[in-house]
C-alpha cells in the first residue's frame, strides 16, 4: 500500500442506533491490575448532554473488554478504545456505537473499558497502555474459541483513545508490566491501527520521541483521520493537526505503510455520528482501506 498524506472525499456518514448487549464481557486482568496503589471510588456510567448526548464512564479501575460479535463473522476483530482525554470514556460515541459499524462489515467488535482517570501527571497513559497490551494478548489468545483469525486483530480508538491506539501500535515491543501468565506470551501486537482523531501528539502532553517517533520497522499498517480545525479554538491545543501530521512523517520514513485523510472543518469528538462536515464520511474510506489490507473482503 502506498503513502497517502491527504485526501478529502465526502460520503454520507452511516446511521447509528444503540448497540445491543455484549456476548461476551471479561476482565482484563485476573486480579487487581498493575500499580494500583489506591482506591479512586465507585465507577459511574452516566448521561449528559453538552453539544451532543454521550454516555460517560468515569472511575475505572476494573478494565474489562466488551466482545459484540457480528451476523456474519469474517474473522477479523477490532480492540476500540474509547476516548475522553484520560479522564472519562466515551461509551457510546466512541465505543459501542463503533462496535456496531464494525459489526456491520463483519468485524467482531472489542470495546475496551480502561484505567481512568489519569493516576499521575507525567504517566498517565502507562495504566491505559497497560490495559490495552493485556487487552491485545488476550483478544488474540481466544481467537480460536472466538473464531478470529489471530493474524487480523487491530485496534482502533479516538482521541486519547487514538493516543493510546498508537502507543499500542509502536511500543508492542516492550510489555508495561511483569507478565502474569500465559496469556501475556501471546503477542500483544495489533495487525493494523486506526487512530481517529488523536490526542496529544504535540504540545506539553506529547508522546516522546523515543516512544513514538522513532517508528518500529514492524509497526502495523495505519489508517488516520484528523481535521485542520481541530484544536484551533484554543481549548483543545493538545489535539492539533500538526502532531498528527508530524506522526505521519515519522512513519513515512521508517516505511511504515499508512493513510491520512485530513479534512478542513469538523473539529474534534464527532466519533461516527453524522455532520455538514465533509469529515463525516471518514467510516466509508475506513471501509475501502480495510478492505484494500485485507481485513473485509472486497464489495462486490
Amino acid at each position: 500500500m502506498k503513502t497517502q498524506l491527504l485526501c478529502i472525499v465526502l460520503f454520507t456518514a452511516p446511521a447509528i442506533g444503540l448497540a445491543a448487549e455484549p456476548d461476551v464481557v471479561l476482565d482484563v486482568w485476573p486480579g487487581k491490575p498493575p500499580g494500583e496503589m489506591k482506591e479512586i471510588g465507585p465507577e459511574k456510567a452516566e448521561t449528559v448532554t453538552d453539544v451532543k448526548t454521550i454516555i460517560r464512564v468515569s472511575n475505572v479501575s476494573k478494565p474489562t473488554i466488551s466482545v459484540y460479535k457480528p451476523e456474519n463473522p469474517n474473522g477479523a476483530a477490532v480492540v476500540i478504545c474509547p476516548g475522553g482525554g484520560y479522564h472519562i470514556l466515551a461509551w457510546d460515541l466512541e465505543g459501542t456505537e463503533v462496535a456496531e459499524w464494525l459489526n456491520e462489515n463483519g468485524v467482531t467488535g472489542i470495546v475496551l473499558k480502561y484505567r481512568v482517570p489519569r493516576r499521575d501527571k507525567l504517566t498517565f497513559w502507562k495504566p491505559p497502555l497497560q490495559d490495552a497490551q493485556r487487552a491485545m494478548s488476550l483478544v488474540r489468545s481466544k481467537a480460536d474459541e472466538w473464531g478470529l483469525d489471530p493474524e487480523r486483530i487491530g485496534v482502533l480508538g479516538f482521541s486519547a483513545g487514538g493516543n493510546l491506539t498508537v502507543r499500542t501500535a509502536t511500543q508492542f515491543g516492550e510489555r508495561m508490566y511483569e507478565s502474569i501468565d500465559e496469556v501475556d506470551e501471546v503477542s500483544c501486537r495489533p495487525d493494523f491501527a486506526l487512530p481517529i482523531y488523536a490526542a496529544y501528539l504535540s504540545g506539553e502532553d506529547a508522546l516522546s520521541a523515543k516512544s513514538t517517533l522513532n517508528v518500529p520497522e514492524d509497526t502495523p499498517p495505519m489508517f488516520m483521520v484528523h481535521t485542520f480545525d481541530d484544536g484551533r479554538d484554543g481549548k483543545r491545543a493538545s489535539t492539533h493537526v500538526n502532531g498528527v501530521m508530524m506522526f505521519g512523517m515519522a512513519l513515512r520514513d521508517a516505511d511504515v505503510p499508512f493513510e491520512m485523510h485530513v479534512f478542513p472543518t469538523g473539529g474534534h469528538g464527532y466519533g461516527l455520528r453524522p455532520s455538514e462536515h465533509a469529515v463525516t464520511g471518514w467510516p466509508k474510506l475506513a471501509e475501502v482501506w480495510m478492505q484494500k489490507n485485507g481485513v473485509i473482503p472486497e464489495a462486490e
